[in-house]
């Protein structure tokens, strides 16, 4: 339960009627130690992009809790959806019906964040709702979220390229060490196989388990190469060490987390275009790799330019399976959108 200091007075006596949520997907660029070779696991690169969303409006019911969803997608994700509005009513002791309306959704298991951008969206909506003062790293925690990376969560507040230090012993999601505005002409060609799903949950568990240890050479390679190639590049809009950078990481843990994925890749067709998209780019002026599990993958190019001539090029080559899915997006430097917020809280 939440102490008596945040509970402060509902603001449905101030004309709010609905509060909506806009969450931005994210790429997991990947782990700096998933071993924690230092006693600090996992610690986490990620880009949240444009393109992507997860969308949802929240409301008063008259009785029950009411839950639709606008697209197939999102009716997939009532159950969950219901799952995390149950536990903010525990959680907060506010037990009013809601009716919570998810009009996009993000691919689940696919490589954006889905589960946290949804918890995040949610608890938001909730907390804006019943005029709660909670920050976005104590609701994920709530619902479970942020167990490994914290850069959906820290992408959900302000977007950019982000760095985290990996969740500690307390159970609470990682803090935050680095945001760099990522280049404004830099694109990201975004790769989806919706024909196949990343591991998740008990599987993710189980697979990672099985796993040998990242050595701690690799480990320390990994970390020298977002240090000094991956975050200057980015924070001085020069492609070519952020890129080199991004691909060296991407090699040495696609290698190590191949065993649990079939590959390099969670996709065969997906690997196929992101090895010709290497070639053509001769390793120079893409930044290859797949966002967490997969299937989702990604090539970051220095322009929109260069983004369509890569893709053009692709297709000309005969190299797109026809079941995957292209989209070129840019990165996004800013956070969740709330639409409908009430006047500030009251003092406590």
């Amino acid at each position: 339960m939440i102490s008596a200091d945040l509970a402060i007075a509902s603001r449905l006596d101030q004309g709010v009627r609905t509060v909506g949520v806009s969450a931005p997907g994210r790429l997991h660029l990947g782990f700096l130690d998933p071993s924690g070779s230092l006693g600090r696991a996992f610690g986490s690169l990620g880009l949240v992009i444009d393109g992507f969303t997860t969308d949802l409006e929240l409301s008063a019911s008259a009785s029950s809790d009411q839950l639709s969803a606008d697209t197939p997608a999102g009716g997939a994700e009532l159950a969950r959806a219901a799952d995390y509005l149950a536990v903010l009513k525990q959680r907060s002791g506010r037990h009013a019906p809601l009716s919570l309306r998810l009009r996009h959704a993000l691919p689940p298991h696919a490589g954006f964040g889905s589960g946290t951008q949804l918890a995040s969206a949610i608890g938001r909506a909730f907390a804006e709702w019943h005029g709660l003062d909670l920050d976005t790293g104590t609701l994920a925690h709530w619902l479970g979220r942020g167990l490994r990376s914290g850069i959906g969560i820290a992408g959900f507040d302000s977007g950019g390229l982000l760095l985290d230090g990996g969740p500690g012993a307390d159970g609470l999601p990682a803090p935050l060490l680095s945001r760099i505005e990522f280049p404004e002409e830099w694109r990201v060609i975004v790769v989806q196989d919706p024909t196949h799903k990343g591991l998740s949950g008990g599987a993710e568990k189980k697979a990672i388990a099985a796993l040998p240890p990242l050595p701690q050479t690799a480990a320390a390679e990994i970390c020298h190469q977002v240090l000094m190639r991956v975050l200057p590049g980015a924070a001085r809009a020069e492609f070519a060490p952020f890129a080199a950078g991004i691909n060296r990481m991407q090699q040495l843990l696609g290698e190590h987390f191949a065993p649990a994925q079939g590959g390099i890749y969670t996709s065969a067709a997906v690997g196929r275009l992101m090895h010709w998209f290497a070639d053509a780019s001769r390793g120079h002026d893409a930044a290859i790799g797949q966002s967490s599990w997969g299937p989702t993958s990604f090539a970051i190019v220095p322009s929109h330019v260069r983004a369509e001539m890569l893709v053009d090029a692709a297709r000309a080559s005969g190299q797109l399976d026809p079941r995957l899915e292209l989209r070129i997006v840019s990165g996004r430097n800013r956070g969740a959108v709330v639409r409908g917020r009430a006047a500030e809280p009251r003092n406590r």
